[in-house]
């Protein structure tokens, strides 16, 4: 490249540029580019012909200003007659200028293309180079049609210069990305495969690129790059550093082409020239012989790339799944990556050995792994590597340690992040029923899952437990009496409440002969659930009484006391008062053979593909399944378990015999989809009743698979915030349970818990009437830049809230960023036909994600000092609001979230604290110091943030709190 001389400099541009970084506000930053505008528009206009000079400095001016967000919308055309300059700085910044501000459509887009011509046919590499930048840049399908025959040639013609192809071959691939269908390579297919051969490296690196994408497309077509590239590889890898000087990156020979190619190998599969698939062998054996020797530096650049190598082979040998040898050694090798002390390097570990665990020939060396993987699910700090290693896990998995599995899986799931809860209940359901021998075992797992984490267990996973049980005579009885068992503990999820009613009420016979577990107890312990649960749940069990009638006739005269209250046979919900009303005049009328016909057993169900595996492969998060895993559980599960996968027809528990199926058939989506613009059966049509032939349809919102509404809809004419909604909500700064709202209609409680940078609320709304809340409906918004903060997802509410019941409605947050405003929670309902309508704010602040951090008085004083920008300091005096008890300050400090640090300040009265503020885009230090005056009942509070908003935000919310 030319050097560019002294009188270059442009002095003038970096007067202006001086100008505008001393401008004080925004407005005279506008002032003083309108200024400029004006007085290079009048110089561009004027009689008197500028030299190449002036116009590059005034383009480069132009430049500038566009990129501070300004428009421009002149001097394109002399940009352009830059262009036709023979000065290298002249043409350079033409070509800037176009390739930032010119827009493919441009009138000028001819002119341009000419000028461009002319640089590639001058055969004056600099502006050749410069040329191909601005092609490559600006991208667009006209440039494509101008140049695309006339690349590859310059690309491989025998007297271009080696910077000049580098810049073709790169010129060609951003082309052929953006129209593939123009570039075609034809003739030149061989002539740019031979690039792999070229004596420098550069060239190399660059081709590889284009023929790596090309390769993708049309692999037949260069599958010739495949034995040169194996050569090129060898030759990379048995050389010492010292023989490719240039090219050598901390002792490492040429890393970055190194990966290259052995991504280009990943295109094709083994070679099928013996001696090529021998020296490919070679190199894949040297580079993990390499892997085990001590490191030549300790910098981590040498680490990095040396990693780099190895794990890119790895990902080759898994992609061949040929050579039991070395699928092995790649095994051992991530092994020892698994106890590394970099973050990254066990996180890759533990990706590539899920690729591993599929392979016949390195599954049993993974399985060594087990107690390490485990380890690392238990106690490593960052969840993307507990995910990657409970992916692992399930990977690993076959019938030699699937107890011990998912026992590991269902400890983690006690704590896990509920990111990842939901993805980890399907595998631990997936697992125990593929590896279940003893169905006893698979039934106590699944119960289990539904104890530990029963929000995050979805239909399929009960629909799955009850078919098995339906399909297996043997584990009916064990299944009646561990769900009856689980039934009695005080706290019962209603997801255990759904298995209990439908497994009881078609097999609560077998474990009646006990007095423990009698008819009226089991019909008792239901019962006791029933005002708990929601409407399909109610439904459900209404459908289990009236098949305890005709199971045990003895309930009969008890459950139709039941169905007779006006809760039931007067209930407000459609669905559960003709339940009610139907099943009442069913055991009232029909003869015990028409009870004993109509409410006859289930009838096993047919063989299907799991729907579960098909919900986690439809998750297509990290560690979902294959097609392939999918076919094999299809086999297997149909063999071990006998039965398929349709959701339990609930309808026909009721109705066996009923010839018209139910909307609620086909919940799984088994059958075909209903078509566009229908909507899907509610949750209330589970069960539909005995005589109708079809089941009333009400629309569901939509929701994702977790079941959270996946953007808050907009509240109509949502009422203003409360006057006091600020104070409420100062009122939880250093709390996260208690009662938000109250009046005399309506009660508000809140519990919260905070993770890192999440976390989850629940909201229980107590309806403090004799009255029914009707239409009770809620919405959370993030009003103005709030949304771009912080992530509210939401659960529906049922949209009934009975006289003196509570619902209850769980929020599930992410903090994106740090924020200052709260989201606002809008509630509406009508009570006695008025309706209600509130807003207040909900009590998520920014310390709630505070992650506390110990510190010694020196660390403490030392970070103190390094925060000591003006900025990053807000400090507030103020009086006492509050008694200045120590206990109760302390109680406070710890309720903010950090950590209080003792025998730190020299003055023992004062208190100090340290934590962290955990978003999902950065980590905000803060250290807080509270200095009490008890004489003067007053306190002077000092936060110091390494983000300025942050520490104004918490010396705003603190000041309130004592």
């Amino acid at each position: 490249m030319p050097a560019v001389s002294k009188g270059d400099g442009m002095r003038g541009l970096a007067v202006f540029i001086s100008d505008i970084r001393n401008c004080k506000s925004k407005e005279a930053e506008i002032k003083r580019i309108n200024k400029e505008l004006a007085n290079i528009r009048s110089k561009f206009k004027g009689d008197k012909a500028l030299d190449g000079y002036s116009k590059k400095k005034y383009v480069c001016k132009l430049l500038f200003i566009f990129l501070l967000g300004h428009d421009i919308d002149f001097g394109h055309m002399e940009a352009v007659n830059l262009l036709s300059s023979n000065k290298y700085t002249e043409k350079q910044i033409g070509y800037l200028f176009i390739s930032v501000l010119v827009n493919s459509n441009s009138e000028l887009i001819r002119l341009i293309n000419n000028a461009i011509k002319n640089d590639l046919s001058s055969r004056n590499p600099t502006f050749m180079c410069l040329a191909l930048h601005c092609i490559a840049n600006v991208g667009s399908r006209e440039m494509a049609e101008a140049f695309a025959s006339e690349i590859p040639r310059i690309l491989v013609a025998g007297d271009t210069m080696d910077s000049v192809k580098q810049s073709a071959a790169l010129c060609l691939l951003r082309l052929y990305k953006t129209s593939p269908d123009l570039v075609l390579m034809g003739e030149w297919t061989s002539r740019v495969v031979h690039l792999l051969n070229d004596q420098h490296m550069g060239v190399v690196t660059a081709a590889i690129s284009l023929i790596t994408c090309l390769s993708q497309k049309n692999p037949d077509e260069f599958k010739t790059c495949v034995s040169l590239a194996v050569s090129r590889l060898s030759r990379i890898v048995s050389s010492a550093s010292t023989d490719l000087q240039d090219y050598t990156y901390y002792f490492v020979p040429a890393p970055w082409l190194s990966c290259k190619l052995l991504r280009l190998l990943q295109c094709y599969p083994p070679p099928e020239d013996g001696a090529v698939k021998g020296r490919l062998v070679e190199c894949l054996e040297t580079i993990l012989n390499k892997a085990q020797e001590p490191p030549k530096s300790k910098k981590v650049q040498h680490s990095n790339a040396k990693n780099a190598i190895l794990f890119e082979a790895i990902s080759l040998i898994i992609h061949y799944d040929s050579e039991p040898n070395l699928l092995v050694r790649a095994c051992n090798q991530l092994g020892q990556f698994l106890q590394h002390r970099e973050t990254n390097l066990r996180y890759l570990a533990l990706e590539s050995m899920c690729t591993l665990a599929s392979s016949e020939f390195s599954h049993e060396a993974v399985k060594t792994h087990i107690e390490t993987v485990i380890n690392a699910l238990k106690t490593e700090r960052d969840v993307s590597v507990r995910q990657r290693a409970a992916d692992l896990l399930y990977a690993m998995c076959d019938r030699s340690n699937a107890k011990q599995i998912v026992a590991e899986m269902l400890s983690y799931l006690e704590t896990a992040d509920y990111s990842i809860r939901e993805e980890m209940v399907l595998k631990v359901a997936i697992l125990a029923e593929k590896y279940a021998v003893d169905y006893s075992w698979y039934v106590d797992t699944i119960l289990n899952l539904i104890r530990i984490a029963g929000d995050y267990v979805s239909e399929e996973v009960w629909y799955r437990v009850i078919q098995i049980v339906i399909n297996r005579d043997d584990v009916q009885g064990y299944a009646a009496k561990t769900v009856f068992e689980a039934l009695q503990a005080p706290a019962c999820h209603e997801n255990m409440v759904k298995v209990g009613g439908y497994i009881l009420g078609e097999f609560g016979n077998l474990i009646a002969g006990d007095p423990r577990s009698s008819p009226l107890v089991q019909f008792n312990l239901l019962h006791s659930k029933f005002h708990l649960c929601s409407v399909p749940t109610r439904a459900l069990l209404l459908s289990a009484y009236i098949k305890f009638i005709n199971l045990f006739p003895e309930t009969k005269a008890t459950i139709q006391e039941v169905l007779r209250c006006d809760s039931q046979i007067r209930n407000s919900d459609v669905e559960l008062q003709q339940r009610a009303v139907e099943y009442l005049k069913l055991s009232s009328i029909a003869s015990t053979d028409v009870l004993a016909t109509v409410l006859e057993e289930m009838p096993p169900f047919p063989e299907r593909e799991s729907s579960i595996l098909a919900k986690l492969k439809k998750k297509k998060g990290p560690g979902a399944v294959s097609v392939t895993e999918l076919e094999d559980s299809k086999r297997e599960g149909g063999e071990l378990n006998g039965g398929g996968d349709r959701g339990p027809d609930t309808s026909a528990m009721s109705a066996s015999n009923a010839s018209t199926p139910s909307p609620s058939a086909d919940l799984l989506g088994i059958r075909s989809s209903a078509p566009a613009g229908t909507a899907p059966a509610s949750a209330g049509n589970l069960l539909v009743d005995v005589f109708s032939e079809a089941g009333p349809a009400a629309p569901s919102a939509a929701v994702n698979d977790d079941g959270f509404l996946s953007s808050a809809p907009p509240s109509e004419d949502p009422a203003p915030p409360l006057s006091e909604a600020d104070e409420l909500l100062n009122k939880f700064v250093c709390k996260n349970n208690g009662v938000l709202f109250e009046n005399q209609l309506l009660q508000i409680g809140i519990k919260s818990e905070y993770r890192q940078n999440l976390g989850r609320m629940y909201l229980f709304y107590g309806n403090k009437t004799s009255v029914q809340f009707a239409s009770f409906t809620t919405s959370v918004s993030c009003p103005g830049e709030l949304q771009s903060q912080l992530n509210v997802q939401t659960k529906q509410v049922e949209p009934l809230v009975e006289g003196g019941a509570q619902i209850q409605q769980v929020l599930n947050i992410e903090c994106l960023t740090d924020f200052s405003d709260a989201p606002l929670l809008n509630i509406k309902f009508r009570y006695g036909g008025a309706l209600q309508n509130l807003t207040l704010k909900l009590p998520v602040t920014i310390n709630k994600f505070f992650q506390p951090t110990e510190m010694s008085s020196h660390d403490f004083f030392q970070r103190w000092k390094q925060l000591s920008q003006p900025q990053q300091e807000a400090q507030k005096i103020f009086k006492a609001n509050h008694s200045m008890d120590t206990e109760v300050l302390k109680a406070k400090l710890l309720g903010l979230g950090t950590a209080l640090l003792d025998n730190v300040d020299p003055n023992p009265e004062n208190y100090v604290c340290a934590g962290v503020i955990q978003t999902k885009g950065q980590q905000v230090g803060c250290l807080l110091r509270l200095e009490p005056n008890a004489q003067a009942q007053m306190y002077r509070l000092t936060l110091r943030c390494s983000k300025d908003s942050v520490s104004r935000r918490l010396c705003e919310l603190l000041a309130e709190q004592f």
